[in-house]
């Protein structure tokens, strides 16, 4: 199947994914125009000008989430502008409803300082119950999403950083009793130091993994760089950081690989200086580090990617839309590390029997949601 041209075909013949619809599917008469609008809306507006609390118990805003970015750091593809990323925020919209029934609004942004991004979301966050927030580039991402939780009364998430490190740790739970490995044992390798690299290191850390190896485009990411970054600086609390040199040093011996980096980077070769019945999570998209039948003949115990035309789709539609959901449901203002480590392991036990072909649920599998939404209390 041609993805993209499949992809080209539909947007264009449904212009774009979503729409809104009526909550009271009733008959518009008369007298519900004038409680809905004038005159009768008025008292609605007074009542939350008196307690603003009352806000989602009169609006729409009891489910409803802003999907906002900058489009500076699309999918796999870079920073490509506000405009090209509402296909993106549409997506994340379409999911939304689909599986968990929230409702989503895309927010595209034509500003990308990250003082303007914060005052811009601070300026709309009234119109919405929670913010979601999608392909900003790192490293102002960090910032804007503590900044935003810190100052707003409403959850706030960054699901390309969160969604992920949820997601991959409810997999690697499940590829670890099956290669017979305690996981936080086991030295993993993380190629890629950005967005999602950062929140699963600080993820799989929180949950117990103490032998964890960073690697970015120069290399492990080590206490004897001198060219590190305020945020990679903070990284080197959650890593080995008395390692330097490259991949080929840093993947020896590693019990698993999760990249989050860049198209055809793990070579059969690297595989080999694995340890024996390696974990790959080859996460990039669209195209992997190591595509599944590469990684299989080079010994690989069990493959993930990101893709859903390949078994084991790690994938932040398995979390997103429950911890949404939850959050809304259960009155949540802030979403904290042990919402997703419990996220985590509500999805992994959702896999009563892992196999090497599922070590996660899929998107369409029964429960997903209310499993995840569950312990977001």
């Amino acid at each position: 199947m041609d993805y993209n041209k499949l992809a080209l075909e539909l947007h264009e013949k449904y212009k774009g994914k979503i729409t809104t619809n009526l909550r009271d599917q009733e008959e518009l008469d008369r007298d519900k125009l004038s409680a809905y609008y004038s005159p009768g809306v008025g008292a609605v507006s007074q009542a939350i000008a008196e307690n603003p609390a009352d806000l989602p118990k009169y609006t729409w805003t009891n489910n409803l989430v802003g999907v906002i970015s900058d489009g500076s750091a699309i999918l796999g593809l870079g920073d490509l502008g506000p405009k090209a990323a509402m296909p993106v925020m549409e997506g994340k919209a379409l999911l939304f409803k689909h599986f968990a029934d929230v409702d989503a609004v895309p927010v595209v942004l034509d500003v990308h300082d990250t003082e303007e991004i914060i005052a811009t979301i601070k300026a709309i966050a009234p119109s919405f119950g929670a913010i979601n927030l999608e392909d900003i580039a790192a490293p102002k991402c960090f910032e804007i999403e503590e900044r935003l939780k810190a100052e707003l009364d409403i959850p706030v998430f960054h699901d390309d950083q969160h969604g992920t490190a949820v997601v991959v740790l409810a997999g690697l739970i499940n590829a670890a009793k099956l290669t017979e490995r305690s996981l936080t044992d086991c030295k993993i390798v993380v190629i890629g130091a950005g967005a999602a690299g950062t929140a699963i290191i600080k993820l799989l850390h929180l949950y117990g993994v103490r032998n964890i190896v960073a690697v970015d485009s120069r290399g492990i990411v080590g206490a004897s760089r001198t060219d590190l970054n305020a945020e990679k600086t903070a990284l080197l609390e959650y890593v080995d950081d008395s390692q330097d040199g490259s991949i080929d040093d840093a993947i020896t011996d590693a019990d698993v690989f999760i990249g989050v980096s860049r198209a055809g980077l793990l070579t059969p070769e690297l595989v080999q200086k694995m340890a024996k019945d390696p974990i790959v999570f080859a996460l990039a998209n669209p195209v992997p580090e190591i595509m599944p039948d590469v990684a299989k003949e080079a010994g690989v115990a069990i493959i993930a990617t990101g893709r859903s035309d390949f078994p084991n789709q790690v994938n932040n539609s398995l979390a997103f839309p429950g911890i949404f959901r939850g959050a809304l449901d259960h009155g949540v203002k802030k979403i904290t590390d042990q919402h997703k480590l419990a996220a985590a392991e509500a999805l992994a036990n959702l896999v009563e029997n892992p196999t090497v072909d599922k070590v996660v649920p899929t998107a369409f599998d029964e429960g997903v949601v209310e499993a995840v939404a569950n312990v977001i209390r």
